[in-house]
């Protein structure tokens, strides 16, 4: 049984004509799946109405060519109809609301694959690397702006999506650029004042309410710490958008203007961190409010509710650690929820344009390919035994997933604790939160009585050989070479040959052994990824 304080988060609402069956909304996030696999981009999405979400919402939705972003879905027109009611049959098969986020771009996109020339309140280039240059909005481009938001609305209706999203957050979007002094420098009814920069929000809304009308809800999205000014950021102008707007849409989804803090990593921002920000839109309107946090532990989730913080507790990241957090919520079954680390590799993902991967949850985005579940996997159909050797991340899973199976298995790792890398890398500062991997995984083996811990053995392939299984598993990781051969130097770097006489060369693996040098150190990078995370922190 759960404990009585988390039954808040069980509680149905209502937004606007449509009722969630309790407080866990999934709020839109991107993934890398987008229009190139529509179909495990649904997969993903209905495993975690499966899970017990009460929404599921999709990732930004473009709306038109004049944004073309390179990896997002696409609501052009009715063409693009077909899988995104797929998406939507799939949430509403486990009784979940479908959300879509409607957005549009502007300067934001190059368009490289339209070739449209982007559009912007003001003209300015685009953001990113290409030689692409926005053109100033005219009136007939805001009318026109104005129809693709409600075409996309009307085709989002169609498909059978719940909540429509209109997406004026993270500087990211047309409508967000016309609300900030920075991107609209306009003299007509559309720039200048507050009020009439916040007029072409206010109209994509209604027009969005109109279309909308009692068959789905209209959510706003947007963040209310900041707008981009001249002189920086706008601290005063977000609070007095939400009093504008306060009673307009029928959801407030609120949130950090900046993507970068928004989805900051753990080893920057504990989870709740935005709760000082978004606290105020509660006293502001009636309407209800969704807000994230990176939430993992659903007292905190339960916290907001009850003192009056947010309506619906949002969550991007934690959904895709454990798509089944809330049903297990539900169950009380709480040890067993697989919370997010916060290491932003699902970010990652999604900017090299390929669908994400999680470090706690190796399932995700192979749900429709592969049909992997987080949690639920196939009973052993052999009477096969296994040694895992190696007790990292990854021989904790294959011993997890292999005992959850029914097999018989042995974990014999070198080391006296178990956990590997994992171990090792959450030591350091402002990586507790990776302890997770290791210790989830370690309490779910613990009770597993077919999987045998060895810890404090060392063995050779000899000894695997050996052993009284049918099959063996090597996951024994690998050290950091010492030689500098990296990425781009392809000749080894030698120290003297009297390491005594010259400098010593070390590697992450030294310094996360406690093994630190005296004195002055020249750092040489040749990784570019994970290396930056460690040698000044030590």
């Amino acid at each position: 049984m759960r404990p009585p304080e988390l039954d808040c988060l069980f509680e149905p609402l209502d937004i606007g004509p449509v009722r969630t069956r309790n407080r866990f909304y999934q709020v839109p996030h991107c993934n890398g799946m987008g229009r190139a696999f529509p179909s495990a981009m649904a997969g993903m999405r209905e495993v975690k109405a499966e899970g017990g979400w009460g929404v599921v919402s999709t990732e930004q939705c473009d709306i038109h060519h004049s944004s073309a972003h390179r990896r997002e879905l696409r609501l052009w027109d009715r063409q693009d109809v077909p899988y995104l009611a797929n998406a939507v049959t799939g949430i509403h098969r486990h009784g979940a609301l479908a959300a879509i986020e409607l957005a549009h771009n502007g300067f934001h996109v190059a368009n490289l694959e339209s070739r449209v020339v982007p559009l912007a309140p003001t003209g300015r280039p685009t953001r990113g690397v290409f030689p692409v240059h926005a053109r100033t909005m005219t009136r007939r481009d805001i009318v026109d702006l104005r129809r693709w938001y409600r075409r996309a609305a009307e085709n989002a209706v169609t498909a059978g999506f719940d909540i429509v999203y209109v997406y004026a957050g993270h500087d990211m979007t047309t409508p967000g650029f016309f609300l900030s002094r920075e991107h609209n420098r306009r003299t007509d009814e559309y720039g200048g004042s507050l009020q009439n920069r916040v007029r072409l929000l206010r109209e994509i809304i209604e027009e969005t309410k109109d279309v909308a009308g009692d068959r789905a809800a209209v959510a706003l999205r947007f963040g209310v710490d900041a707008l981009p000014a001249p002189e920086g950021p706008d601290r005063e102008e977000p609070r007095a958008v939400v009093e504008m707007l306060a009673e307009l849409p029928d959801l407030w989804d609120v949130n950090l203007q900046s993507f970068a803090e928004d989805g900051q990593t753990s080893r920057f921002g504990p989870s709740g961190a935005q709760e000082d920000a978004v606290r105020f839109v509660k006293s502001v309107t009636s309407k209800p409010v969704v807000g994230v946090g990176r939430f993992t532990s659903p007292d905190m989730m339960a916290r907001m509710i009850r003192h009056g913080v947010l309506d619906l507790v949002g969550a991007a990241r934690p959904s895709i650690a454990d798509p089944f957090l809330p049903a297990k919520t539900e169950a009380g079954r709480l040890d067993e929820i697989r919370e997010c680390i916060g290491c932003n590799i699902c970010v990652a993902g999604d900017k090299a344009g390929v669908p994400m991967r999680c470090t706690q949850n190796p399932t995700m985005g192979e749900e429709w390919r592969r049909g992997w579940h987080p949690e639920f996997v196939p009973s052993r159909s052999t009477g096969d035994s296994f040694l895992v050797v190696g007790a990292g991340p990854a021989g904790l899973e294959a011993a997890r997933t292999l005992g959850q199976r029914g097999y018989d298995v042995l974990l014999v790792d070198a080391d006296t604790e178990l956990g590997g890398r994992s171990r090792r890398e959450c030591r350091l500062p402002g990586l507790g939160e990776w302890a997770r991997v290791h210790e989830w995984r370690l309490g779910r083996i613990r009770a597993m009585r077919n999987v045998v811990p060895a810890p404090a053995n060392r063995i050779t392939a000899d000894d695997a050989l050996a052993a009284d299984v049918t099959s063996i598993v090597l996951a024994t990781g690998a050290r950091w070479r010492a030689d500098g051969i990296g990425r781009y130097r392809s000749t080894p770097i030698t120290g003297p040959a009297d390491p005594a006489a010259g400098p010593r060369i070390c590697t992450p693996d030294d310094l996360m052994d406690g093994d630190v040098p005296d004195g002055d150190v020249l750092l040489f990078d040749d990784d570019h990824y994970y290396m930056g995370s460690e040698p000044f922190s030590t």
